[in-house]
């Protein structure tokens, strides 16, 4: 089993035909399924739909802060080729100028913010990335420090300080691969088992960082929260 584009990138290369079940997003883009319907070879699992969640999420800061006209994106050098020209056309959409904050490792994060000062960043998101879930106390304790309205990947950053997040329940997901894994070991082939897609999309706002910063958020979005953190 594994968790993250890199860790099932690697396991593509190395596990030979031991079934792979994974928790990965753009898992066909990526190259370790022929498609979603008809995986194919020994990996199958659930696609976590990174980047249309990266656009739903933008949509949702740019309403709660609709003011915001530039936005720093912080993502991974692997990125640049894949994710980010669609976020970046998505923002534009959305009259969002974007000030790109690349790293390729964690040790990387905190100098990069140093461009936010420098470019007027009105708010921060993160795209999805197993890195920086990882990081994810040390990315929501900057963006405190710079004062930056930020939205994230999933419930995990709000509960870590983060004022906005948007996405599937990871743990949820986590606890479906226990179900293809049954399937495997009871004799079931992964090329047959079709890849699972989340249904249920969450909501959460964390006011205490709000008022922490001096932020108002909308009453329309509030209404609209799964979860508000007081």
């Amino acid at each position: 089993m594994t968790i993250g584009n890199d860790a099932t990138a690697t396991a593509k290369t190395t596990a030979g035909s031991i079934p792979v079940v994974f928790v990965a997003g753009n898992s066909v883009e990526a190259g370790f399924v022929e498609s979603l319907a008809h995986p194919g070879g020994n990996m199958t699992g659930v696609d976590t739909l990174p980047r249309e969640l990266d656009k739903k999420r933008l949509e949702l800061l740019k309403e709660a802060f609709p003011k915001v006209f530039r936005i720093a994106i912080l993502f991974e050098t692997r990125h640049l080729s894949t994710t980010i020209p669609q976020v970046e056309v998505a923002a534009r959409s959305l009259g969002l100028e974007v000030t790109r904050l690349e790293v390729r490792a964690a040790g990387d994060i905190e100098g990069t913010f140093g461009a936010v000062a420098r470019n007027q960043v009105g708010a921060l998101m993160p795209v999805s990335s197993a890195l920086f879930h990882g990081e994810r106390r040390r990315i929501v304790r900057l963006a405190a420090k710079y004062r930056l309205p930020a939205m994230y990947e999933n419930q995990e950053f709000a509960d870590a300080g983060g004022l906005l997040s948007y996405g599937p329940d990871i743990l949820s997901l986590n606890r479906r691969t226990a179900t293809y894994v049954d399937k495997i070991l009871k004799g079931a082939k992964p090329a047959e088992l079709p890849v699972e897609q989340p249904t249920k999309f969450e909501l959460v706002i964390n006011l205490k960082t709000a008022k922490a910063l001096g932020l108002t958020i909308p009453p329309s979005l509030l209404g609209r929260a799964d979860q508000v953190i007081e």
